[in-house]
């Protein structure tokens, strides 16, 4: 099976400045994304994969190019794909079409890590690919067991007080539909979906779910102190989290004998 491995990232940020540049733990925060997608290489040799950067920020291409120790492709992304309310899967779909040309290769999945999502395993990895394998969905993606549900204990705002999001008479959550919350760590497409030009919900959804680890998404300082809090934990804890974290430090150059 061959497999293109995307990490879609533009330059700047508003809400954490520089985010795809920031450091996470001692090393920068898209070698997470990286080292699971370098690990999964590993352990399925049997597999073709290559892996493309799709970025707008000379600084982050420089960082990859300069501290991998190994070579990432590239695809510097075009400004009409750099704006606010572009939609990330015409970014997967560019990369799609630019490595099929570079590479003269007809791809069976395209997969692409959120950059900014170092809490994944490679389990997780494996899971949505077998998933995406044997299912005759169009994208399968990752989410987690919602806190909260819509048709129980969320509410809104009315002109005359306050109400469930979604009207209904359960009395209790496990009456109510069960509800996922997208992380937006991994997606799986098929790529004649990508190239159809379909937003994702146009097309058959099918899901894996992955471990709570109560960060869904990285919009303050705030939320990246708490991801290393709870990284750290998890890291110590968790073999498969810990895993990826190794290998960040083996993917990473090492000067004078040790991890940059």
């Amino acid at each position: 099976m061959n497999i293109l491995f995307t990490i879609c990232g533009r330059a700047g940020s508003k809400g954490i400045k520089n985010k795809n540049l920031r450091d996470f733990l001692g090393y920068p925060l898209p070698f997470y994304t990286v080292a699971a997608i370098d690990l999964y290489r590993k352990q399925n040799p049997e597999n073709y994969c290559d892996i493309v950067l799709n970025t707008d920020s000379l600084e982050l291409i420089q960082l990859l190019k300069e501290r991998l120790n190994f070579e990432v492709d590239m695809v510097v992304r075009d400004s009409a794909l750099g704006l606010d309310n572009t939609p990330k899967i015409a970014v997967i779909m560019n990369c799609l079409v630019a490595m099929q040309q570079r590479k003269s290769m007809q791809y069976d999945m395209v997969v692409d890590l959120d950059i900014t999502s170092p809490l994944r395993t490679v389990a997780d990895v494996n899971a949505l690919i077998e998933k995406k394998k044997n299912s005759d969905a169009d994208v399968v993606f990752s989410v987690t067991n919602a806190r909260r549900n819509p048709y129980f204990n969320m509410v809104k705002k009315t002109e005359t007080g306050y109400e469930r999001v979604i009207k209904s008479n359960f009395n209790a959550r496990q009456e109510a539909p069960e509800i996922f919350d997208m992380n937006a760590s991994l997606y799986a497409f098929s790529p004649a979906f990508l190239k159809a030009g379909k937003g994702i919900f146009e097309g058959k959804c099918d899901t894996i779910v992955m471990m709570d680890t109560a960060v869904l998404d990285l919009d303050h300082e705030n939320d990246l102190e708490l991801m290393q809090v709870i990284a750290t934990y998890l890291f110590d804890k968790h073999s498969g989290f810990r895993e990826v974290r190794d290998n960040v430090g083996e993917i990473s150059k090492r000067q004078n004998g040790s991890a940059m």
